[in-house]
């Protein structure tokens, strides 16, 4: 590889407008897919570049250099680190409640740890410099500062996670001054789409960039990883206690499908064995493999990050923002948030929720677009894994503030309370200071509990890529803003609705299903699955699995042998490999009792060893996302309702949602109400709902309390609430306002 020059051009880094140091921003992702703001970007011509670019070099150093994969999940980079051992994680990452903050300069510090530990936050989110073009000095003279931020917080008891973004730098000014792609080696180092478009952009595209600013997303597989990494240890030696790498993706704002620099395919032919495709082919296999490929390649990269804080702190820990969830934005980013699940060592992610509108929050959401974030939090909770899972909770006025961190907080991560569409402010502080007081209060039953949920959703990662693969990435069913609301997540796009995706409805209907049905549930997310992800489920439910690995096979087969049930939709069950390919033979043949090249029945069930199979060849979950209609519901709940009746039911309206866990001799039940939403959008409003929750006892067992938590009041400790007792069912009635924690002791 060449050698690196950092920070070889001396510059100045310009205050932004008003004096802030604001950094990174979410991309305006609506605008984007309408088109709009696509015709005010201006991009620097790639050919020159292109041609001039570093020659193929080896595989980036960590590289998981193989060219004997085979397609199966890799394990062999989950392997710790030399000299590092496997880290628990402390109480205050698994208890955190976070918030941004910042200081324009060092005067102004006290008072930002101050204003942040009188609305209950424990752990700030220092957002600052580190987004822009420094130099070493620069750098250096802003560690300096961090160190004694990060001191004046520990001295007032909260923690400092370092924001600092992975892969883009921005150079302010840059468009029409000197810049890190025009004047230092951005030009080298820059991610390239297929064609060797660099992507690299000023202003317009995005509300992090300034008008005049420069953009430039750099390749993991080049130098810059080297440059990155050293400053990552700069960062870990201020006393810091954790790093927050923001999004490593491959940006496709303005260009799609990159890494094809020389860097990537260099790191790409030394994985596969394979040269680059030449173009976005979803029927061309090297295509597909390349897909696969940069989920594993931005892994590897998160990996290093973490190993290189932890080599200069053991105790760092590090959260990676991660703004692809369980719809079809990791597919065209690259970044697939369940493949750092099973990662050894204290990293996690910071899950990057977003909400309807930038300006709007969720206030004009449907029901079914409530259970599409519900459904998103369930997946980011299960992606993690045993780990922390940190989440943004966007709002845009406090009482639809509260309602999204509710079920943030109901779905076991811990709230990042933030004002939509940035990140450098609270919604309102009272809401802040009184959610944050409930979690406070009650975070040993929020976040110790166990699941108790005996059916598993199976969120398929392959399928998800190469099934019916199109433009929209489906965050939610109404891609259609309301009268007069702008910057809508869709763009008005009917093609970005999950209703309009094949295998994303099918799943988003089936978590509408169960969510309706008040039906605990778990997702199961599929990269790296276990025997053992397996075991505490009875049934599992597989909404239009096509594409599955050998091992995903053998797995979900020793499943059902051993007496689990699963359901599975679909025109094509288990027809593709895990890279999208045509499998002569479903890999399910046996437990489906069915055969390819025979006509597939509308539905059956099949035994196989001690377990049984139900296969249904529509899609119901897709029509019950669109028409929530009980014959599709039945579809999917008849199994669910033989094999695995659940121990705790409520009567009451289906926009309740209901989550259980253990904790000891308690059992521990989330309900949140969205009782408020429709079937078409209309004005916020909350109102509380009744409802009765019931209990199966354990045999032998008897009731010796239940509580109830709200954030929703003045005073958020549980209090005991009446209950009756009938045979062996313990009944509650309850008004839910947004959200109650009910717990239920057994003696």
């Amino acid at each position: 590889m060449p050698e690196q020059h950092e920070g070889t051009e001396q510059h100045t880094t310009p205050e932004r407008p008003g004096g802030s140091r604001l950094g990174r921003r979410r991309l305006l992702r609506a605008g984007l897919g309408a088109g709009g703001a696509l015709a005010t970007v201006r991009l620097l011509n790639g050919g020159a570049a292109w041609a001039a670019g570093p020659p193929p070099a080896p595989a980036a150093a960590g590289d998981y250099g193989n060219s004997e994969y085979q397609g199966q999940w890799p394990t062999s980079h989950l392997a710790a680190a030399p000299g590092t051992a496997a880290q628990t994680w402390p109480d205050w990452a698994r208890y955190a409640r976070v918030a941004d903050g910042t200081f324009n300069e060092p005067a102004d510090m006290q008072s930002a740890v101050d204003a942040l530990k009188a609305q209950e936050v424990s752990v700030i989110e220092l957002d600052t410099l580190l987004s822009d073009w420094l130099t070493d000095a620069q750098f250096a003279a802003h560690m300096a500062e961090v160190k004694q931020f990060t001191g004046l917080a520990h001295a007032a008891g909260l923690k400092v996670v370092m924001y600092y973004p992975s892969l883009e730098l921005i150079s302010p000014g840059g468009e029409k001054g000197r810049s890190f792609y025009k004047n230092d080696q951005g030009k080298n180092w820059v991610q390239r789409d297929l064609a060797g478009k660099p992507n690299v952009f000023y202003g317009s595209v995005v509300v992090w960039v300034d008008p005049g600013d420069e953009s430039v997303w750099l390749s993991p597989n080049s130098p810059w990883r080297d440059y990155y990494l050293k400053r990552i240890k700069g960062v870990a030696a201020t006393g810091v206690d954790g790093i927050w790498p923001d999004v490593p993706i491959y940006f496709d704002g303005v260009q799609t499908w990159c890494d094809a620099s020389t860097w990537g395919a260099a790191a790409f032919k030394a994985d596969t064995g394979l040269a680059l495709p030449t173009a976005a082919n979803f029927a061309d296999p090297v295509f597909r493999r390349y897909v696969e490929w940069r989920h594993r390649n931005l892994l590897q990269f998160q990996l290093d990050i973490a190993d290189a804080g932890r080599s200069v702190n053991p105790d760092l820990v590090t959260f990676v923002e991660t703004v692809s969830m369980d719809y079809r934005y990791a597919t065209s980013i690259g970044l697939d948030g369940g493949y750092l699940r099973q990662a050894p060592g204290a990293v996690s992610q910071v899950w990057e929720v977003d909400i309807l509108g930038n300006y709007d929050g969720m206030r004009h959401a449907t029901a079914s677009d409530w259970v599409c974030l519900i459904s998103m939090y369930k997946y980011a909770r299960a992606a993690s894994g045993t780990k922390p899972a940190w989440a943004f909770s966007y709002g845009w006025q406090a009482d639809d503030a509260s309602l999204v961190m509710s079920q943030l907080i109901a779905a076991g991560c811990n709230p990042y309370e933030v004002k939509t569409p940035f990140k450098n402010d609270t919604v309102d502080a009272a809401m802040r200071t009184r959610m944050y007081r409930f979690v406070r209060t009650n975070q040993t039953k929020l976040y110790d509990p166990a699941s108790i949920a005996q059916v598993g959703v199976y969120h398929s990662a392959p399928s998800r890529d190469y099934v019916a693969p199109g433009e929209g990435n489906g965050m939610y069913v109404n891609a259609k803003a309301p009268a007069g609301i702008t910057d809508w997540w869709g763009g008005d796009d009917p093609q970005m609705s999950c209703a309009s995706l094949p295998w994303l409805g099918e799943f988003r209907g089936t978590v509408k299903a169960l969510v309706y049905a008040h039906v605990p549930f778990d997702t199961v997310s599929s990269p790296g699955l276990t025997a053992d992800d397996l075991a505490r489920f009875k049934v599992l439910l597989l909404p239009n699995l096509q594409a599955v690995s050998d091992t995903e096979a053998a797995l979900l087969r020793g499943f059902v042998s051993a007496g689990g049930t699963i359901v599975i939709t679909g025109p094509a069950p288990t027809a593709l490999d895990e890279l999208g390919g045509q499998r002569t033979e479903f890999a399910l043949s046996d437990v489906l009792g069915l055969r390819r090249a025979d006509p597939l029945p509308t539905g059956k069930r099949n035994s196989y060893g001690s377990g049984s199979c139900w296969y249904v060849k529509a899609l119901p979950g897709l029509s019950y996302l669109t028409k929530t209609d009980q014959a599709s519901a039945d579809q999917l709940l008849t199994a669910v309702q033989q094999a695995a009746p659940p121990a705790v039911t409520l009567a009451g309206d289906r926009r309740i949602f209901l989550d259980a866990r253990r904790l000891g001799a308690d059992t521990v039940v989330h309900l949140v109400n969205f009782t408020n939403f429709g079937d078409t959008p209309a004005a916020f409003h909350s109102a509380p709902a009744n409802c009765t929750l019931s209990y199966a006892l354990p045999a032998g067992a008897g009731v010796t309390a239940v509580t109830v938590a709200s954030p929703d009041g003045t005073d958020p400790a549980p209090k005991a609430v009446p209950y009756t007792v009938t045979g062996a069912t313990v009944s509650v009635p309850l008004t839910v306002a947004q959200y109650s924690v009910v717990t239920i002791t057994v003696g």
